[in-house]
């Protein structure tokens, strides 16, 4: 039997199926802030009997040391060790505050600290890949001599980026604010030393390419472990994220790794905890819209982040009541699941709805998130899929209904026909949010829309995107045309999202659509090629006002490393590397007074962007 043959013959029947079924209706109701809140109540993340969280995520010792101010970024002390058990730690506070009055001062706290906690990292060692190879077969497609060479420089820090858990945080997880796993990892780089959810998919699109699959597969072994204990895979690898998620991405995961390796028995083995995860989302991030469910971003954490502690309890003090500073807090909490933290994106004005205002301004909760519902639809696709490769058909044509029924929504409620793309909808003032964000494409980047609409679609795509002259960016298309100091505002432009817009394009199969895919992604190896001559590194974020120029912005530095930024450019020189070159007059050597003047010309036009 020809079983693709066979699968796509049988998913037609499924969608006949579906065509001629009862079509889905939800009772619409009056959504109003108070309900929204309310409903938060649903989500029971599995995550309460961690260890170490009595530690690390609340409590009294988690708000003195943070206050103190000890470190310059607040995640430095959440990642520390402990040297003794949480019971005697706290048991060694509370004698601490005794002594000290209940009022020690910084020099007293950064003691306590000292006696009690070893420094930051101890939980990994540094690991090169069993699997790692110094010519993958992508670099033979890289006709250019200068990227072949980038690109083979980017293979190489993957070395740099490995990491391998100690035996000592399984027997003692609760003396470590990780959470353990048992395949080594590829982390972003920088702050960053753990594993993250939503940068792996870049990571692993990357180490596909690098043929790195064993590695790869460990990975995301250890995310389907995590959803078997927790329910789903927190923000990242530390018991503080663990009572928020990311855009669930480990769907496309394995299925790259599926396309890659044609191990089908991974997904067979899998299907059922993916299926977990998009039931975990479906049950606790849905809101009714217009007689539709669609998701939201949102947490189940209580007071502030621990890693940006002292930051988000500074914040929160415009509020006067605690129930006020805890909807903030958890405002905070949910930008951060969006891994967009922080952007006007998520600001609803209080008094004429806009995006205008400032980081109070959060309502993440009340935003129907074009990307997270595009997201969750790829998912029930895949899953389907999958449920497929088992012979599954009861539980392929379920998950073809949820996918069907995603779609219907989205396009009902997010497409905005007079703008011409998808647009968040806000549910306090029960409208479209008609700004830029380059996840405003994210329907196209996951197959979420209808595929004999492609040529209409690209017309009004490629207008909307022109009309804003998102293409004549010389570093890249901003993530946001607000300038706030926000992280993911203008004019930074992130590595992910430009893969999102790219692939949005291109699956569009319009020549004008694909042009301008092109055109980005040549615009974007250059752009990262130069800053890479100059700087050595490959950035988090990017500068779009600048060719080569390096982001900044937000709670923290730009950090280096960086595992998404290397993946996206291999998933890039992998696709185009045989007609891409590096942009004429870029830099050719690394020169001090050349440098000099470049970075200042960077600094000038972000600090006038900003001041517009």
């Amino acid at each position: 039997m020809n079983l693709p043959l066979f699968r796509g013959a049988f998913l037609c029947c499924v969608f006949l199926l579906l065509l001629i079924s009862k079509p889905h209706t939800v009772d619409a109701f009056a959504v109003n802030q108070s309900t929204l809140l309310s409903s938060l109540d649903k989500i029971q993340p599995r995550s309460d009997d961690l260890p170490s969280c009595e530690i690390y995520c609340r409590g009294d010792l988690l708000h003195t040391i943070q206050m103190a101010h000890l470190y310059k970024d607040s995640k430095t002390f959440v990642d520390m060790k402990l040297k003794n058990s949480p019971t005697v730690t706290i048991e060694k506070f509370k004698q601490f505050m005794q002594k000290t009055n209940n009022s020690p001062n910084q020099t007293e706290v950064q003691n306590f600290v000292n006696d009690n906690f070893e420094d930051r990292g101890k939980e990994f060692v540094s690991w090169t890949p069993e699997d790692w190879i110094e010519n993958p077969r992508f670099l033979n497609n890289i006709r250019n001599a200068k990227l072949r060479q980038f690109a083979s420089d980017l293979n190489g820090i993957w070395k740099i980026l490995g990491r391998k858990m100690i035996d000592d945080v399984h027997k003692n997880p609760e003396y470590y604010s990780i959470i353990p796993v048992n395949n080594p990892v590829i982390v972003p780089g920088g702050r960053f030393i753990e594993f993250y959810y939503w940068d792996s998919f870049w990571i692993i699109r990357g180490l596909l390419h690098s043929q790195m699959y064993q590695t790869a597969r460990g990975m995301l072994s250890n995310f389907l472990s995590i959803i078997q204990r927790l329910g789903f895979i927190p923000n990242g690898g530390r018991v503080y994220y663990a009572k928020r998620s990311q855009p669930p991405l480990l769907s496309g995961m394995i299925k790259s790794y599926v396309e890659f390796t044609k191990d089908e028995q991974f997904a067979i083995d899998g299907v059922g905890t993916l299926a977990d995860e998009f039931e975990f989302f479906m049950e606790n991030h849905m809101v009714d819209v217009k007689g539709y469910k669609l998701a939201v971003y949102r947490d189940k954490s209580v007071g502030p982040r621990p890693e940006s502690y002292r930051e988000d309890f500074e914040n929160a003090k415009i509020f006067n009541t605690q129930e006020e500073k805890q909807a903030f807090y958890s405002e905070l909490a949910a930008a951060a699941e969006s891994s967009m933290d922080f952007t006007s994106r998520w600001y609803i004005n209080s008094v004429n709805g806009t995006n205008k205002g400032r980081l109070t301004d959060l309502k993440t909760r009340s935003i129907v998130a074009v990307d997270l519902n595009a997201i969750l639809y790829s998912n029930a696709k895949i899953i389907a899929e999958f449920y497929l490769y088992q012979n599954n058909v009861q539980k392929t044509a379920e998950y073809e209904e949820k996918a069907a029924r995603l779609l219907e929504a989205i396009q009902a409620v997010l497409w905005n026909e007079e703008v011409g793309v998808w647009l968040d909808y806000d549910l306090i003032n029960q409208k479209p949010r008609n700004y830029f964000s380059p996840t405003n494409l994210s329907p196209l980047w996951t197959k979420a829309f209808n595929g004999n609409e492609s040529t209409k679609i690209s017309k009004s795509v490629l207008k909307y995107l022109t009309d804003l002259k998102l293409d004549q960016y010389p570093g890249g298309v901003p993530n946001t045309l607000e300038s706030t100091g926000e992280q993911w505002d203008f004019p930074n432009a992130w590595p992910p999202m430009q893969h999102v817009i790219i692939e949005a394009l291109a699956n569009l199969r319009t020549p004008e659509a694909t042009q301008m895919s092109k055109e980005l992604s040549y615009k974007w190896v250059r752009s990262n090629y130069d800053a890479y001559v100059r700087t050595k590194a490959m950035h988090e974020k990017y500068d779009a006002s600048v060719f080569g120029g390096t982001g900044g912005g937000g709670e923290y530095e730009t950090q280096t490393g960086f595992g998404w930024s290397n993946g996206v450019i291999i998933d890039l020189l992998a696709k185009y590397g045989e007609d891409i070159t590096p942009a004429n007059g870029a830099i050719k050597t690394t020169n001090v007074i050349s440098l000099i003047v470049v970075t200042s010309m960077a600094m000038i036009v972000s600090t006038f962007r900003r001041s517009m």
